[in-house]
This record gives structure tokens, C-alpha cells and sequence, in this order.
């Protein structure tokens, strides 16, 4: 698995949405699931 750096305040933001013990991968999934959701909603919308 690549390793990557990230700032003081990326961190703080990502700690502000972990809920209970969740892992900083699953948080990460979670935000990219929902980002792709959104893409695809907004895609669609515009296929009218």
C-alpha cells in the first residue's frame, strides 16, 4: 500500500469525520463512494 503525507489540518478534518473507531481507510472509502455517487448523479441529470 502506498504511504502518503498529509498536513496537520487534512488530519484534523479526516479525525472530525471518523465515527467510533473507524480506520482512516474506511473513512477515505466512504468519501470516495460518496464523491463517485455524486458524480454519477450529476452525469445522469445532465443526460436529460
Amino acid at each position: 500500500m502506498p504511504e502518503i503525507e498529509l498536513r496537520e489540518e487534512t488530519v484534523e478534518r479526516l479525525d472530525s469525520l471518523r465515527v467510533d473507531d473507524e480506520s482512516y481507510d474506511e473513512l477515505v472509502t466512504e468519501l470516495l463512494n460518496i464523491y463517485e455517487a455524486e458524480e454519477l448523479t450529476m452525469f445522469r441529470s445532465g443526460d436529460g
